[in-house]
């Protein structure tokens, strides 16, 4: 089949790939001289700032408008400082402080940044109502359970990027907090009627838009109150009719990465692209797993293939290229008004929220804190959904090391958590104060296991929930940080040591 050079172009326009290396590869660089609008970098593109600085100027030599976007929430989900954690708390203990200043100036903070090396899309904030409080997949990343919270914070963050010249996205449309499967995995049902999902999911939603967002990304869920066989990001009734007609939405609408199984495993990656530029959405994010010129080119040919079959009106794709167009094209205007870096009381605004966020419960008159005496901290690791980077550091163990020398540290996960593993931690806890950190512990059954085994035999132990609190019964002391950015882990540190900055 031959292709028009000029659908080619048109196509290029609406893709967002990913791509290997610290530095772009020559076949990016070739398609963005050649049409290829964005990019989106991924942890294994970042070393440093000035690294992420040259590698976008590197792309803007090929292409001067080019966007360039990031998942970068802070919290749990960051790429900027994967390596060291985040120096910004999450968005669910942004909720739990819930000062909508505190989360327009972390947001304003997080743009300087990206902007200063070169970013000028971020693919946050998440605005799911967190219903589902077994969600595993969105969890701490929202701002809570309260619609009318979550709207306020997702408006107070959008002003805060956006004001620092970074086009900011509302994900993931139309809401997967009230789901219990992993896009990544599976397709997740949200069974709300149309009533429900107008006073609960869209309410955020609909503050974004009223804020001005940039874009807004769509989720791998199926609504079927609006469709029934097509996932929202495939569908033009949730696209088209719900989002462009009903809510007003004039943005770019941006796909979550089209390879997830939700969409690729029934249509394949190329077929659930042209798909769902045939439903409504503009830019296709692609790459996150199969980040290599191959991946960029199906997306691209399945698309214009769609055109020539008759599947994808030529003029839905021109109006998709032409929003994305107008997208980069104010990216590359606020390039010139960017603020000034930080002043001074700035920089520490993401140690200040991580501090505000904590909750602590004292549960016998005889709790100690801060602690005697440096502890043994036990640390009971979960596996984290693909959202997260696995390797990002986190807990109360480093930073707790660094003020309490001594202190020492075990690590256990699901497969080393075993009875004898617990009895040696309690072992190493013997004449000594013992903390305890989990996350999410209500969702996974080992966690609570081995919390019930060492407080059954330590009723004086520290408990630490770094995730979604369930419970806060647990433990002499039970410390809640609403969290597990670096900044979190230190902020309890803080709190055990009787830190004053507290």
């Amino acid at each position: 089949m031959k292709r028009d050079p000029e659908l080619l172009r048109l196509a290029d326009t609406v893709v967002l790939p990913g791509f290997e290396g610290k530095a772009p590869p020559d076949w990016l660089r070739r398609r963005l001289a050649d049409g290829l609008t964005g990019v989106v970098l991924f942890s294994r593109n970042i070393a440093g700032p000035s690294q992420v600085a040259d590698l976008t100027a590197a792309l803007r030599a090929e292409n001067p408008q080019v966007l360039v976007g990031i998942d970068e929430e802070s919290g749990e989900v960051t790429r900027l400082e994967a390596v060291a954690g985040s120096t910004r708390p999450g968005s669910y203990a942004l909720g739990v402080v819930d000062d909508p200043e505190l989360t327009e100036g972390i947001a304003r903070d997080l743009g300087r940044d990206l902007a200063m090396a070169g970013v000028n899309l971020d693919f946050a904030p998440s605005a799911d109502v967190n219903s589902n409080p077994d969600n595993p997949v969105i969890g701490l990343r929202s701002f809570g359970a309260d619609p009318e919270l979550v709207a306020r914070h997702t408006a107070a963050w959008i002003r805060g990027l956006q004001s620092a010249g970074v086009a900011a996205c509302a994900k993931h449309f139309p809401g997967h907090g009230d789901t219990s499967v992993d896009s990544h995995h599976g397709v997740p049902l949200v069974a709300a009627g149309v009533e429900e999902l107008h006073e609960v999911a869209l309410r955020p939603f609909r503050a974004a838009i009223a804020e001005g967002v940039r874009t807004v990304m769509t989720g791998h869920l199926l609504v079927p109150a609006y469709d029934a066989v097509l996932p929202a990001t495939l569908s033009g009734r949730v696209l088209h009719d719900l989002l462009r007609v009903e809510l007003g939405f004039e943005g770019v609408i941006v796909t979550d990465g089209i390879e997830m199984t939700a969409v690729s495993g029934p249509y394949g990656i190329g077929g659930a692209s042209a798909l769902a530029v045939a439903g409504g959405a503009d830019a296709i994010c692609v790459g996150g797993e199969h980040a290599d010129e191959h991946t960029a080119t199906e997306v691209r040919d399945a698309i214009v293939d769609a055109v020539i079959e008759g599947r994808l009106p030529e003029e839905r794709l021109a109006d998709a290229a032409g929003r994305v167009r107008e997208l980069a094209r104010w990216g590359a205007s606020a390039a010139h008004r960017r603020p000034a870096p930080g002043h001074d009381d700035d920089v520490a605004i993401g140690m200040a929220a991580a501090r505000r966020a904590l909750r602590i419960t004292r549960r016998s008159a005889t709790a100690i804190l801060p602690l005697p005496a440096p502890p043994h901290v036990v640390e009971l690791a979960p596996e984290m959904n693909l959202a997260i980077e696995k390797d990002t550091p986190w807990g109360v163990g480093e930073p707790l090391g660094k003020l309490l020398p001594g202190t020492t540290v075990t690590r256990l996960d699901a497969s080393t958590a075993t009875g004898g593993a617990v009895e040696s931690a309690l072992a190493a806890a013997a004449d000594r104060p013992l903390v305890t950190v989990v996350r999410d512990a209500h969702r996974h059954p080992w966690q609570t296991d081995a919390l019930n085994h060492l407080l059954a035999a330590r009723p004086d132990a520290v408990v630490v929930e770094m995730g979604l609190p369930g419970r806060s019964d647990l433990g002499a002391v039970h410390i809640a940080t609403h969290g597990s950015a670096r900044v979190c882990g230190q902020a309890a540190a803080e709190l055990l040591a009787g830190d004053t900055r507290i």
